[in-house]
């Protein structure tokens, strides 16, 4: 069965390019993603409580977008993080990417809402 692509969206009281950092950056991203981050180039290793994961960041636009592919994931899938500003409200959005079995989505869901929660969090936002 393939996973689904889904996408989120949440307002971040923040700039963008700040909010950008935070996605982008390894010691950014240890403050709010996972409890470890470190890079070497574009591959990412992810640490939490012990386990470890690789990602290679294999899209950037500066201030804009960033996008991950696990290294043991599927060729296709990925995750990803969007910044713009609202045409409507001139908020900064987040939109984030992902990939989960259909019946996985409603929880990988919640896992970014806590995720995003953090991220807010670190920002002071």
């Amino acid at each position: 069965m393939a996973r689904k692509q889904f996408q989120l969206e949440y307002v971040i009281r923040s700039s963008t390019s700040i909010l950008y950092e935070f996605l982008a950056q390894p010691t950014n991203l240890a403050q709010w993603f996972c409890d470890f981050c470190d890079s070497q180039g574009d591959i990412f290793i992810f640490g939490w409580t012990g386990s470890y994961q690789r990602a290679r960041q294999v899209e950037t636009i500066d201030e804009e977008f960033v996008k991950y592919h696990w290294e043991d994931s599927d060729k296709n899938e990925f995750f990803s993080f969007r910044v713009y500003k609202s045409e409507i409200s001139n908020d900064t959005v987040l939109e984030v990417t992902d990939f989960a079995e259909q019946k996985e989505i409603k929880e990988q869901s919640f896992l970014w809402d806590k995720q995003i929660e953090d991220l807010k969090h670190a920002i002071g936002a």
